[in-house]
């Protein structure tokens, strides 16, 4: 372990790390996440940092170990959607690293990271050698097509834009606030990532939070959003 400028202790190894979840290669046997370890080159990056971009070749993965990071996917005319806000122990690149084809999304991390790189190469022979690795890579496989799918309903299906930020709202309480009533979270993200998280415009955004505040379905203050109303936002969410 070692210090940081970002405001949080670092880990060079797995084995020490306290960070450590209930990730797809967290909780490998330590045996198995010592040989891990050796394939991985550690690095923090700091908001804003792009990790790969759409249409590159896979270099290898990239492993959240600290912080959060956002996949988005873009238009030939610029118009970008985010498709996925990655948390801590998923890891970025993965379908396509096993592939062989082009990264099919551009990562962005949305805060300080500290993030595992292991490359493409590394990656094929540690994942055939270490059947329990290859079990977690099937794992994260399964949990991303889960997503993306759950994505398409939340984006599509939903009849209005309000329903859509009802929606996203309560997803974080489902993630991030678990245990917690009324349910505390972070919004980390600007109006123009909601707005490229939902489909939408950033106007829109920006009217729908000031009106979620005044009916007292939520409060925000700086980056912390506390939900007031559930019920509210729940019979906004009309899919």
């Amino acid at each position: 372990m070692r210090g940081s400028h970002y405001g949080f202790d670092l880990f060079d190894d797995c084995l020490t790390c306290t960070w450590r979840t209930e990730g797809f290669f967290c909780n490998i046997e330590p045996s198995v996440r010592l040989k891990f370890d050796a394939i991985t080159f550690t690095n923090v990056y700091p908001d804003g940092a792009v990790l790969f971009s759409e249409g590159q070749p896979p270099r290898g993965i990239f492993l959240i170990c600290h912080g959060r990071a956002k996949l988005s996917i873009s238009s030939n005319e610029g118009k970008t959607l985010i498709t996925k806000i990655a948390e801590a122990g998923e890891a970025l690149g993965l379908s396509s690293s096993l592939s062989g084809n082009p990264y099919k999304t551009a990562a962005e991390t949305l805060e300080p990271s500290q993030i595992k790189f292991v490359r493409r190469d590394d990656l094929l022979r540690f994942i055939g050698e270490h059947h329990q690795a290859s079990a977690s890579v099937i794992l994260q496989l399964a949990a991303e097509c889960e997503a993306g799918t759950d994505h398409i309903r939340a984006i599509e299906l939903s009849h209005s834009a309000a329903g859509k930020l009802a929606n996203l709202i309560l997803s974080w309480c489902a993630t991030q606030g678990k245990g917690c009533d009324p349910c505390r979270c972070q919004m980390l993200m600007t109006h123009e990532d909601l707005s490229q998280l939902i489909g939408t415009s950033r106007e829109t955004v920006t009217r729908l939070l000031k009106e979620f505040r005044d009916r007292k379905l939520i409060t925000l203050k700086g980056s912390a959003l506390t939900v007031q109303n559930r019920a509210a936002l729940e019979a906004l969410v009309v899919l």
